[in-house]
Parts: C-alpha cells; sequence; structure tokens
C-alpha cells in the first residue's frame, strides 16, 4: 500500500476498533441477543440475551414498551403506577438479567481500580477480556466444564475477568461452589485477595442483600461469601499445601509460568496437587493464566497442547494492539521516531516505518498507526527489541521469547512451522527376521533385512492424527511415522538418507533413539529435501540399529548414517562395541567418516558420524544457515520445539534445556549436514543396455 492507502485502511480499522459498546444496553455484547425497546422510565434500545426472551416480564415490556405499562398490567389497568413501582419492578427485571449477561453484572456491580486514572470505576470489558468472556460463554452454554490456557501482556486485565467471572458464578448461580486463586508469590497473593475484598465491599445490595466476605475458621487466606456459603482460597505456588482443598469447583493459576521449579516444587505439581480433587461439569472451571516467562517450561509445553487442540484447554491469546490504551494519537504535526517526537505529517510517519512495523500493519489487521506510534514510545524504554516483544507480543511466538542462551533464532524455527503436518500412517516394519533376535540367534542376521514390509498400525495411526499428546506419545512410541513411503518407482541415486542418533541411557528421562528419514529428491531440481519419516523409542542400542538398517533397506537401500558417540564410547556395557563389523556384513550402504583417499592407503574403515568437539560446532554452525534460508522441509514438529529449547550452557556446551530432550534436533542436524555437504546431488539411474559380453550394466 501506498501512504494514501495506507491512511484510508488506517481510519477503516479506526472506525472498527471504536464500534459502540455498551454493557447496559447489551449494544455489542457476548452472544445471542434479541431487541428490546422501552420508551420511558429507562428510554434506549435493549439488547437482552435470547435466554430471557419469554420471561414474563419481558413479555410485558415487548407488549407495552414501557416500564409503566408492565406495571399497570400487572397491577391492574385503572391502578395508579407509582415511580416507586417503577423502580422495583425495573430493579427485579435486571437482578434477573444478572442471571444470564456478565457483562450487565459486571458494570452494575463490580468496581475496579481504572489503570490510567488509578480512581475506582465501573467494571466494563476491553476488548481482549471480552474476547476471552466469549470462549467461557460458549462452554458454560454447552454445559461443559471451562477449561483456558491464557496467554497476555502486560495490563490486559485477564486475571480480573477471571476473578470477577468466578464471583459471578458464587454469588448468582451457585451455592457452596468453592474456588482456589494460586499466585506465583506472596505480592500477587496479597493484590489478588485486596482486590477481590474491595469489589465485594463496593457491590450493592442484590435482592436485597449486602455481599459480605467473612474469614473462613479463623484462616487469613480462605474468605467465604456468607450469602451463598461459597470459599474463595488465596495462595501461592511457592507454598502449595496452603491451596490445598477440599470439593473444589474452580481454579485460577495465575502468572502460572512464573512458577518455582524445583525437584519437589514445579507448576505441574502444584496443578496436579490442586486440582486433584476437583470435579467436572457445567460451572466448572480451571483457568491457567501468564505472561510469558521463556521456552521449554511448563506453562509454554501447555500452552503448545492447547493451541494444536491436544488438550480440552482453549488456547486464548490477545495481541498487545487490542487494547485501546496502547496507542498513540497522530496529530498530522508530530509522531515518535527513535524514541522522540519529531516534526512531520502522518505520510511522513508511514515514510519511517520499518520492515517489523510493516509487517505488523500488513499482517494484523487491527493493527493501527496509532498503535505504531505508542510502541515506538514503549520501546524506547525497554532494555531490548527481544524483552519488547515479550511483554507486549503481537502473537504467541513474540511473547515466547527464548529465555537463557537459544543456540538457533526462534523467528528462524517458526517460520519453518509451516510446513509441519501429522503423518499419513503409523506402523512397523517387519522382516523374516525380528531384530529383537539379532544377539540370540545370530545366523538368522540375515533374515532381518530379508522381506522387509511396512504393517500398519490402525489404533496409533488414529492416536497420532486425532488422540491427545499422551495417547500420541504411548502409541507411536516404538513406531515408524511416515509422511510419504518410499518412491519405488522412480530410480534414482542418492535419494534417500537415514539417520540414527541412538538411545542414550535406559531411565525414563533419557532421551529417544530416533531414526529420521530425509527425501533428497527435489535437490536434483535446485529445490530442498524434506523429512519423510521418523522413528522414536526407548529400545536397547544393540536392537534399533537393525530397525534403523530395516528403514534404510525400507527406504531403497538408502545411506544410513549412525551417530556413533555412543558406539565409540570406552565405557561400554554390553557388546555394542562390535556392532559396526556386525552391521556391515549384512547392510553394506553405511556411512562413513574415513575418507576414501585414507581407505585406498590402507586406513581403517571408522563407521558413523561422531559428534566431538569439531563437529558439534559445524553441524549446529550449518544448521543455523539451513533454517535461516529454510533449506529444508521438516514435517515433525516436535522437532521445532526441541530447537527452541536448544542453547549454549554457561560451560561453553550446547544441550537441552533443563528437562527437555535434544534427541530429534540433534539427529536432524547430523542428517541435514550430510545430506548437503558429503553426499552426491540424486541422479537418475540411467536405463540398462547390453554389454559387449552379452551382459547388462548400468552407463
Amino acid at each position: 500500500m501506498n501512504a494514501e492507502q495506507t491512511i484510508r485502511e488506517n481510519a477503516r480499522r479506526n472506525a472498527a476498533k471504536k464500534q459502540d459498546y455498551d454493557p447496559i444496553s447489551g449494544l455489542n455484547c457476548c452472544g445471542e441477543r434479541f431487541v428490546l425497546t422501552v420508551k420511558d422510565k429507562h428510554p434506549r434500545t435493549f439488547y437482552l440475551p435470547i435466554e430471557m426472551e419469554h420471561h414474563p416480564a419481558v413479555l410485558l415490556l415487548k407488549k407495552h414498551e414501557s416500564v409503566a405499562g408492565a406495571v399497570r398490567e400487572v397491577f391492574g389497568k385503572r391502578s395508579k403506577v407509582t415511580d416507586t413501582q417503577c423502580d422495583y419492578f425495573w430493579l427485579k427485571v435486571c437482578e434477573e438479567r444478572y442471571k444470564y449477561d456478565f457483562e450487565f453484572f459486571a458494570v452494575g456491580t463490580e468496581t475496579i481500580i481504572d489503570k490510567l486514572s488509578a480512581q475506582p470505576v465501573r467494571f466494563v470489558l476491553n476488548p481482549p477480556q471480552r474476547m476471552a468472556l466469549k470462549e467461557f460463554e460458549e462452554d458454560r452454554h454447552a454445559g461443559r466444564q471451562i477449561l483456558a490456557q491464557i496467554l497476555k501482556a502486560k495490563q490486559m486485565g485477564f486475571s480480573t475477568l477471571v476473578e470477577m467471572y468466578m464471583k459471578w458464578i458464587q454469588i448468582i448461580h451457585r451455592i457452596n461452589w468453592n474456588s482456589v486463586i494460586c499466585a506465583h508469590d506472596l505480592t500477587a497473593a496479597r493484590n489478588i485477595r485486596s482486590m477481590y475484598g474491595d469489589s465485594v465491599k463496593e457491590m450493592p445490595p442484590i435482592a436485597g442483600e449486602k455481599i459480605t466476605l467473612d474469614s473462613f475458621e479463623s484462616t487469613q487466606n480462605i474468605k467465604l461469601i456468607t450469602k451463598t456459603g461459597c470459599r474463595i482460597t488465596v495462595g501461592t505456588a511457592l507454598k502449595p499445601e496452603s491451596i490445598r482443598s477440599q470439593n473444589i469447583k474452580m481454579v485460577h493459576f495465575s502468572e502460572m509460568a512464573f512458577y518455582p521449579h524445583t525437584d519437589n516444587n514445579n507448576p505441574e505439581l502444584v496443578e496436579a496437587s490442586v486440582i486433584s480433587s476437583l470435579t467436572d461439569g457445567p460451572y466448572t472451571m480451571i483457568i491457567r493464566e501468564s505472561t510469558a516467562n521463556g521456552v521449554g517450561d511448563y506453562f509454554h509445553e501447555q500452552w503448545l497442547k492447547a493451541k494444536r487442540q491436544e488438550t480440552a484447554f482453549k488456547a486464548i491469546f490477545a495481541p498487545w494492539f487490542m487494547m485501546p490504551i496502547y496507542e498513540i494519537p497522530l496529530s498530522g504535526q508530530y509522531y515518535q521516531h527513535n524514541g522522540r517526537q519529531r516534526k512531520g505529517t502522518v505520510s511522513d510517519f508511514i515514510a519511517t516505518l520499518n520492515e517489523y512495523e510493516k509487517n505488523l500493519f500488513g499482517n494484523h489487521k487491527l493493527c493501527t498507526l496509532e498503535n505504531l506510534n505508542w510502541r515506538r514510545m514503549k520501546t524506547a524504554t525497554m532494555p531490548s527489541e527481544s524483552k519488547m516483544k515479550q511483554e507486549y507480543p503481537s502473537d504467541d511466538i513474540e511473547a515466547f521469547q527464548d529465555s537463557g542462551s537459544p543456540v538457533f533464532r526462534s523467528e528462524d524455527i517458526e517460520a519453518m512451522r509451516v510446513d509441519c503436518c501429522l503423518p499419513e500412517v503409523v506402523g512397523t516394519l517387519v522382516s523374516k527376521c525380528s531384530p529383537e533376535l539379532a544377539v540370540l540367534h545370530p545366523h538368522r542376521r540375515s533374515e532381518i533385512l530379508q522381506d522387509v514390509r511396512f504393517v500398519a498400525d490402525a489404533e496409533a495411526t488414529d492416536a497420532v492424527i486425532n488422540g491427545d499428546k499422551k495417547l500420541k506419545k504411548a502409541k507411536a512410541l516404538n513406531k515408524l511415522q511416515v509422511w510419504s513411503a518410499p518412491d519405488t518407482d522412480s530410480k534414482i541415486t542418492h535419494r534417500y538418507l537415514v539417520v540414527f542418533d541412538p538411545q542414550k541411557g535406559t531411565s525414563e528421562g533419557a532421551d529417544y533413539g530416533v531414526i529420521k528419514v530425509i527425501d533428497r529428491y527435489w535437490m536434483m531440481h535446485g529445490e530442498n529435501p524434506e523429512v519423510v519419516a521418523l522413528f522414536y523409542g526407548h529400545i536397547d542400542k544393540d536392537i534399533t540399529i537393525w530397525i534403523a538398517a530395516q528403514i534404510a533397506k525400507w527406504y531403497n537401500n538408502a545411506l544410513l548414517v549412525i551417530e556413533s558417540n555412543t558406539y565409540d564410547s570406552d565405557n561400554k556395557e554390553d557388546d555394542s562395541e562390535f556392532i559396526f563389523d556386525i552391521l556391515k556384513d549384512y547392510y553394506t550402504n553405511l556411512y562413513s567418516r574415513t575418507t576414501a583417499d585414507k581407505i585406498r592407503e590402507g586406513a581403517p574403515i571408522k563407521y558413523g558420524f561422531n559428534t566431538n568437539k569439531r563437529t558439534k560446532p559445524m553441524i549446529i554452525a550449518f544448521f543455523k544457515g539451513i533454517i535461516r534460508e529454510k533449506g529444508y522441509v521438516e514435517r515433525d514438529e516436535e522437532t521445532l520445539d526441541e530447537a527452541r529449547t536448544y542453547e549454549e550452557k554457561p560451560d561453553g556446551t550446547t544441550g537441552a534445556k533443563a528437562k527437555n530432550h535434544d534427541d530429534r534436533i540433534m539427529a536432524t542436524m547430523i542428517g541435514i549436514y550430510v545430506c548437503y555437504e558429503e553426499m552426491p546431488i540424486p541422479a537418475k539411474i540411467k536405463p540398462m543396455a547390453q554389454s559387449h559380453t552379452g551382459g547388462q550394466f548400468i552407463y
């Protein structure tokens, strides 16, 4: 867009964002609504929840279009209607509306502290809060448990929304409906408790009764709503024992990404202990809410699951530019640039937009020039651009800025995620002899690679494609996930590459053995290789290496690259040091790190790719350039997740962030390096011709 087009589009966006919203009349409020016109006591058009359409009082108002007319019919047509009667009738209609219209309840009864003026004001939901409310209400109306994971920017008011929504349920809808609010530290817990108490004090009477909070059995952290018998427990993740309770119905985990993480106390343990007594069903809730705190932690892991719809939790994110307070008007005379106010027109401001700002405006239909003007001002006060993105993210990728010292740039990794998809089928390779028999029956080893064929596992395929992450992981373990089966029609040399990173250790938390298949077909045409299959499992490495050979055999006798550190190690507890000598007699297309010249000179052949102090930095540096240029097609999303948590340690080494794995990304880095740097470009095998001796040869 040129400047004139940008200005017109900006005007359209501003008009759309300033759409009238009135929680008192119900205009543009959440849920399906019907129109009610009242012409006397409170003359205006109302947009009431559809559930109220056939309420007796509403039917009278619809019939007469006035409060006085409705009251007159109640008391008799000849009765004299008083203001007191009309006020009482209208109050009862409003209190009935509280049941169905949270936004009306909020503006009518709830008081909060305004972020700009620091003065108490009625609670009118902002755009991000209305977006989250829509998701809550969808579940409530469907009779489902309300499950949401909210990723937020600063000062969006999601905590306030959750607290007030839970209070609405406890005051209006349920009795003995206990809630737990878990903050990340003591100060936050005190602020929540204070906000909750202050809002109750400011509430007007409902049904003629003042709402009050009392201490529960002399405890400091548990309050009781006397009218409904609902308990509110507020505590911290630092002391999870303070928030364990019985018969919980609603839980709010506030700033969950900042919960402590030790061997004895971590977010997963806190969540499990709190919700262990939680029942599900209508009007029950579990809300995880937080700003991001880097990648690889429990909150990030659960966000990815929710985003991929692998759990019942809804992933809710609102970009910073949804907030009305995050904008600075463009006067046409001044604008922000390099942290200072500059004189110039709106067109001058547009001319100074950098590529990031242009992308923000171009890709996000809610982002305005006024938002960008504010962002420039705010960025000038932040320690870094990455910190700005973390605190005020435009999408979830920006929110989860890498903590620690990440090896790879998050934007490079995330740009590759568009190609990730679920495999076509999951199953197992079978042959004349099982790999498990390689040790006990050495005379049958040749049969392991004879008649290799793929057998689909319908249950595992269904679990991977449709199941939740836990089921997927269990069913896919020790199975081959296939995106593209081997092409047996095209005769091409050096097409497939199979890389195997063996399992290290036997404990439950140890890295998996990973086998990855790369198809190099498109490199013949100047395009990129792509991942076509993946195996991961916790099978002993002397068995998995035969599985890797089977996979290589199935993929047209592919080059098999084995990460050899495990087998080269001086500390061996089995016979795996002999595995290459054994395997080479049965599968000959093995990767050797010994050069052809050295072999001709009589040097012994060393099989496998050895990852050491020299080669590891080499493959990492190479992979950085590959992902920057999107130099291969990744299908497995969890490989990219591992790339996000792959970091440089304080001692200069590299590896997975604590509590994470790097098996998939290591196999991938080795495979891509060999794919580009050590293998010839694939080529079609030319047709057979008769030799002068009468035999056939390939020329």
